[in-house]
């Protein structure tokens, strides 16, 4: 596996990323390693809150909240998923699968850092992976919180189609995410936020990406969205959700009203998660997909006020 790597000050001075960062170096799958980037802020003696982003964000997309949970006295930590950001990027795209997602981030995460007790946050991307290493270590995480995405699921015992084709309203993106001469991520950026983004967000997004090649990751998640019933995601995501089903921990859901990817991916979850029984789901008004950047002080009221009271 040929691993890429953005150059290491490409985050430097970005606005309101003022955080202590280094890397965690972990094996690729494939008899290498890679590195994963690693943001930090808060006591590191406080309670783990680790935040997972998806596509196609990276750490940057949860500064305020990570900010509002350092204030709290919480250690807060955000990764960026290998491929994303100023994490390593494999080169190829059968790099990348969801399980391989997952089984990167549990060398990160427990392997190397040794987390316990830890509250996860998850948006996009981050809830599929974020959830499969609940399912893999349930007795190391103390709350989980959801945002802004699905858990879509096959059960193995059930048939395939005959005719084996990619469906759905995410069919043509993903056509066009293969096909596109240059993938480039942070242009998405307008379409998952209502509010404008400025000159300096755009450029805060772009800043992992100087050149066109590292931008693979982001385009490997696009080919993984779950399109065709064989995709091997989904009968991963089912076996996890075995596991899910038994978990009581506080479980919590925050959406926005104007997400254009899964505005209603939170009500299988909290039909499918015992934890998530008389939680104060929240659904927030005036937020896209990104909501973390349509309402960044509220997203972070909503979430400290339920760290305070789930303690």
């Amino acid at each position: 596996m040929k691993i890429l790597s953005t150059p290491d000050g490409s985050a430097d001075g970005l606005a309101d990323f003022d955080f202590e960062r280094r890397y965690v170096t972990i094996p690729d799958g494939d008899g290498g390693s890679l590195r994963v980037h690693v943001v930090e802020a808060g006591p590191a003696t406080g309670r783990p809150v680790v935040f997972l982003h998806g596509n196609p964000s990276w750490s940057y997309i949860w500064r305020h909240q990570i900010q509002a949970v350092a204030d709290a006295g919480y250690r807060a930590i955000a990764v960026d998923l290998v491929g994303m950001g100023m994490s390593d990027k494999p080169s190829e795209m059968d790099d990348y699968s969801v399980a391989r997602h997952v089984e990167w981030m549990q060398s990160a995460l427990i392997d190397e850092l040794g987390l316990e007790d830890i509250t996860f946050v998850l948006h996009d991307w981050g809830v599929i992976v974020g959830l499969r290493l609940v399912a893999l270590a349930p007795d190391r995480v103390a709350r989980v919180v959801c945002s802004n995405s699905g858990f879509p699921v096959r059960d193995p015992a059930r048939p395939l189609p005959e005719a084996i084709e990619a469906r759905g309203p995410y069919a043509d993106f993903q056509k066009f995410a293969a096909e596109v001469a240059e993938w480039e991520p942070w242009a998405m950026l307008p379409g998952c936020m209502v509010t404008t983004p400025s000159d300096a967000l755009m450029a805060a997004y772009r800043a992992p990406y100087p050149d066109p090649s590292l931008t693979i990751g982001s385009r490997a998640f696009t080919q993984l969205l779950p399109t065709r019933p064989d995709n091997p995601m989904l009968p991963g995501n089912f076996v996890a959700l075995e596991v899910l089903t038994g978990f009581d921990r506080p479980f919590l859901t925050i959406y926005s009203d104007q997400d254009i990817v899964a505005p209603d991916g939170y009500q299988a979850l909290v039909d499918w998660i015992p934890g998530a029984a008389g939680q104060p789901h929240v659904i927030l008004e005036g937020g896209g997909h990104f909501l973390q950047e349509d309402l960044p002080e509220e997203y972070g009221a909503v979430l400290c006020a339920w760290l305070a009271a789930t303690e």
